[in-house]
């Protein structure tokens, strides 16, 4: 699948999860989408925070705050974020939750076998 196709299936998933939250009575908010080559480097290379093969480095990852009765919730194994990670792999075959690999604010599509 051609990376742009994919980015836009990617922002319609992100679409529908955050609709899906809110839907639930939950919140979010933005934290890291895109990573900007000129600050985080090309994809493969490794500058400031980002790991080298970060999915965000392609515009397919958004990291997003929940929050819970107006609480933000830290806790990768709480019950929403389950809900919402499980939510979010159903849309798509390339949908991974990074709850997974103790990254539970982080929504990506899979891509060169990154995620």
């Amino acid at each position: 699948m051609k990376l742009s196709t994919k980015q836009q299936e990617f922002t319609k998933c992100v679409g529908m999860l955050i609709a899906y939250a809110y839907f639930k009575g939950y919140a979010f908010t933005f934290g890291d989408a895109f990573r900007d080559r000129r600050a985080f480097g090309e994809f493969g290379q490794k500058k400031l925070y980002s790991a080298a093969k970060s999915v965000h480095k392609i515009r397919l990852a958004v990291d997003l705050n929940l929050f819970v009765d107006g609480e933000y919730i830290r806790d990768g194994k709480h019950s929403a974020y389950v809900e919402l990670g499980e939510y979010w792999e159903s849309l798509n075959v390339n949908a991974k939750w990074g709850g997974r690999f103790n990254d539970a604010n982080h929504f990506s599509f899979q891509h060169w076998g990154v995620k």
